[in-house]
């Protein structure tokens, strides 16, 4: 059961993850998390050769710890196309969210939905796997029939207890687009 159930767990954290980057009308640091720049021939994250801070609710202020990095950082973002344009001032780079559009709110939501719908297609992909294992492991007579019954229980229960947690995790962050 602790398979199944770390299984599971690492969908609902893949879903957060996936929750974490999109983009919010709130400056959210994990936007950044998939850029990189050339830092001496290497692919380096941005979070390794620049400092990333959020002074306000709807900006990020990306400074180098290199200056000579400066414009690297701002073309590899505007290369990672993140949906915001940065402004590089000299010093420093800045990203600033816009206020969002009723219209993109929707948007927002329906791909929180569709991370959401996904992250219950994998739970349940793993319960039906489990069920399968543990329907054979009654074929081949490794088990009971009341021990399979069980086992199918408690795998149904741990399906049960991820889906809410993945429901209770898609209303939270709608309510949380929905209200920036």
């Amino acid at each position: 059961m602790e398979n199944i159930e770390s299984k599971m767990q690492e969908i609902v954290d893949r879903m957060e993850v996936n929750f974490s980057e999109i983009r919010a009308g709130r400056a959210n640091p994990a936007i950044l998390n998939k850029v990189t720049v050339d830092y001496y021939g290497a692919p380096t994250p941005v979070n390794q050769v620049a400092s990333i801070a959020v002074p306000e609710a709807r900006q990020i202020v990306v400074s180098p710890w290199d200056k000579s990095m400066l414009n690297k950082i701002y073309q590899a973002i505007e290369a990672a196309n993140v949906g915001i344009n940065p402004m590089n001032d000299g010093n420093v780079i800045r990203l600033i969210f816009p206020e969002l559009t009723e219209e993109r709110r929707t948007e927002i939501s329906k791909e929180i939905k569709r991370f959401s719908e996904e992250a219950k297609i994998a739970v349940r992909a793993v319960r039906g796997d489990e069920m399968r294992d543990a329907k054979n492991q009654l074929k081949d007579k490794q088990i009971s029939e009341d021990e399979e019954k069980a086992l199918e229980d408690s795998i149904q229960k741990a399906t049960d207890k991820y889906i809410a947690k993945i429901d209770e995790s898609t209303d939270k962050k709608i309510k949380e687009i929905m209200t920036v």
